[in-house]
């Protein structure tokens, strides 16, 4: 691509293609950041998702800071992919994950792109070295993950190959950094990036435990944001069993506990998701819902993501 530019400061607005719940959510983050939104979706109606989500995250992004107040964002609908990405100097591209619709999206917007225009896909699992199939400047793609919901949660995964141009990578983390979000950086290609594989090992276990009738879906949830849940959102497994080595460090919390952790290892569960196991697992999680319903959970999961974000950044400034 050659952008030539060494810094965020031209990207002035961002395309999203794709108004479902994760695209509504970066509209609004976007938007909040001051960023004018162009929003394509195949589907009718993806203005007015659009303006239903932000109506009901605003007060959470002023509470965050993102956005000054609650005022409706610069946005536009437009007709056609092409026609949303041709004015962005942004792609954030989050259609539904299936390799040949988003390489057919890609085929139909490259003509479009301005010059130093970068595409960012939030896919949660496709390869970026198929993604960038069928592009005639294949340089301007990338990986940038979310993790749900991208308005609250700090987290990017980034990760560009060596087709990506030396310049992309740069520039989207210190875009993204522009809207308060923490990014890392994939040094190669794998299932899933990071934190998803670190999800699905710790979800592997939990469903394991509950199929193995050792514990109780709402009690293997409690062990977590009880105990091991509360130490994570503030210091990594690495940081935190770094102070759990007391002045050793890691090394003497791995030399004590090698041989516990070797058993534990060897005795992880490996559970399908077979109709069974689906079936317990759901049928506990109705026990743990109770009467609450999807909007109650939703709102919140949400309260208490904002407050746990302020309070560490209170602590952290």
């Amino acid at each position: 691509m050659g952008s030539g530019y060494q810094s965020s400061g031209h990207i002035r607005t961002v395309a999203i293609l794709g108004t479902g719940l994760i695209g509504c959510s970066w509209g609004a983050l976007f938007g909040a950041a001051g960023f004018k939104i162009n929003l394509f979706d195949s589907k009718e109606g993806g203005g007015r998702r659009f303006e239903e989500f932000w109506a009901s995250v605003a007060d959470t992004l002023v509470e965050l800071g993102i956005a000054a107040d609650a005022s409706v964002p610069d946005w536009q609908e437009f007709d056609s992919a092409a026609q949303a990405v041709a004015s962005a100097e942004f792609v954030q591209e989050s259609i539904p994950e299936r390799l040949e619709a988003k390489q057919a999206l890609y085929s139909g917007i490259e003509p479009h792109l301005p010059k130093s225009a970068i595409v960012a896909t939030s896919s949660s699992g496709l390869r970026l070295s198929d993604l960038q199939e069928g592009w005639r400047d294949p340089g301007r793609i990338i990986i940038a993950h979310p993790f749900n919901p991208p308005h609250i949660i700090p987290l990017v995964e980034l990760y560009g190959n060596e087709r990506t141009d030396p310049d992309v990578l740069g520039v989207a983390r210190e875009f993204y950094t522009r809207c308060r979000k923490q990014t890392i950086t994939l040094k190669r290609e794998v299932i899933g990036h990071v934190a998803n594989r670190l999800q699905a090992a710790l979800w592997r276990e939990a469903i394991h435990l509950v199929a193995d009738n050792v514990v109780s879906v709402r009690d293997v949830d409690t062990a977590i944001t009880a105990g091991p849940g509360m130490r994570w959102a503030v210091m990594g497994p690495h940081m935190l069993l770094n102070l759990g080595g007391g002045a050793g460090g890691l090394q003497a919390y791995c030399e004590q506990f090698r041989d516990s952790y070797s058993l534990w290892w060897d005795d992880l569960g490996k559970p399908q998701l077979d109709n069974d196991t689906i079936a317990k697992l759901k049928a506990g999680i109705g026990e743990e819902i109770g009467s609450r319903d999807y909007n109650a959970l939703r709102a919140e999961r949400d309260a208490k993501l904002v407050a746990l974000a302020r309070a560490i950044n209170t602590i952290d400034s």
